[in-house]
């Protein structure tokens, strides 16, 4: 059983995940010679190489020296420029993302990296994703590192970067769905599952308790870089998250425009206070004072009474005022305010449409269209989230299979 796609897919080319790929190919073709040239036995690199072995296995002399005859060239590549615990290098620690220990090691991880790649790199744009596969690669490097921090044979392979994006996607594609194509003779067929599911098992089942049954010894997989790896994108995307919370809260400023802490410190002087001075702006069709009260001071006005609807409702009239990203923020704060029911299935739905529509965002999207539906959306929701899923088809490959049944 292996995944061979995912669901919902965002059209376009996932031009840094290619490159990627490609340079990953590319690297284990040019040292395919390597791979079947015996290293010189009198080559000092090789003595270095079996030491090594004999140090970390304890293998008799004998054996050491018939693996000495078979050293090949890229073993000794692999020694020099894969990330060895005992001796970290930061360069060591990029080489390693881009050298693979055989055409099925290097198939699994562009295999990996291909499905899940695409959707990680919608999300966030092509260079910011670029640098969080690196970044990630390197904190998997150093989960390796903590893990046999005493060993010195190499690891290497893209897969702790990859484990990188699939913590990044596991925090923001909750209901996607990953196909597999389970091959058990006779039995050949393809089936759905949740990402959340498929990625659990691969952290859980395949890696820590893998990891706490060995304590991350010696085995043939780097355990601690994919845990590390994962771990770092899922901090990764969570901080991201907050960060385009923050952003989407604020306004491009002019000079002509009152200063937003003024907005604020003003209408808590008001005789209604901060939640008469926004219902105030609401009712006079102020959406931008509203949304500089709301997006200033959540928290103030949740605690003051605010109710999810009047959150909500600010978030439609900024849509409507084609002010997107506030728009999402404002969905957002009502979100947070622990929206129920129809208030949840509405702020899913303007968050699902901003995404949609203006953002372009059909991945995200789909997400909020899920948690609508599961919030208890009215019938007419349940008709809007329908019509944003047809929509929606006009900007992904393919959607799951279980949104056909809307």
């Amino acid at each position: 059983m292996f995944p061979i796609g995912d669901s919902p897919n965002p059209r376009g080319i996932a031009w840094v995940t290619y490159v990627l790929i490609a340079i990953n190919v590319l690297v284990f073709v040019l040292y395919l010679p390597a791979m079947s040239e015996v290293a010189d036995p009198g080559d000092p690199r090789v003595r270095e190489y079996t030491d090594m072995i004999a140090k970390e296995t304890g293998a008799p002399q004998a054996e050491l020296e018939a693996a000495a005859r078979r050293v090949t060239e890229y073993d000794l590549v692999v020694y020099e420029h894969g990330s060895r615990p005992v001796a970290p290098s930061w360069l060591d620690m990029l080489t390693s993302m881009f050298l693979h220990g055989g055409f099925m090691h290097l198939f699994g991880n562009m295999l990996f990296l291909w499905i899940y790649g695409n959707n990680a790199e919608s999300r966030i744009g092509r260079i910011p994703y670029l640098l969080a596969y690196l970044a990630t690669g390197y904190a998997a490097a150093f989960g390796d590192i903590l893990l046999r921090p005493e060993s010195g044979i190499p690891a290497v392979g893209a897969s702790g970067a990859i484990s990188g994006v699939l913590g990044m996607y596991f925090i923001w594609f909750p209901h996607n769905k990953v196909r597999l194509l389970i091959l058990i003779p006779p039995l050949i067929r393809q089936v759905e599952l949740g990402a959340r599911w498929v990625l659990g098992f691969y952290i859980v089942v395949q890696n820590l308790l893998p990891a706490f049954l060995t304590g991350g010894g010696p085995g043939g997989v780097a355990h601690g870089a994919h845990i590390g790896g994962f771990v770092a994108g899922v901090l990764l995307a969570l901080g991201t998250n907050l960060l385009v919370r923050l952003g989407w809260g604020r306004r491009t400023e002019h000079a002509d425009e009152p200063d937003p802490q003024q907005t604020l410190d003003g209408a808590r002087k008001e005789e209604g206070g901060l939640l008469g001075a926004f219902r105030e702006a609401m009712r006079a069709g102020d959406v931008d004072r509203a949304s500089t009260l709301l997006l200033g001071a959540p928290r103030d006005l949740v605690h003051a009474g605010l109710g999810p609807a009047e959150t909500v409702a600010l978030g439609d009239a900024l849509a409507r005022a084609r002010e997107p990203r506030r728009a999402a923020a404002a969905y957002d704060v009502a979100l947070r305010q622990h929206a129920r029911g129809e208030d949840a299935a509405a702020a899913h739905l303007g968050a699902a449409r901003v995404l949609l529509e203006d953002l372009k965002q059909p991945t995200a999207a789909y997400q909020h269209v899920v948690d609508a539906v599961k919030a208890g959306a009215t019938p007419s929701q349940q008709a809007e989230a329908r019509a944003l899923l047809q929509e929606m088809r006009r900007s992904v490959k393919t959607l799951p299979n279980a949104a056909a049944r809307w």
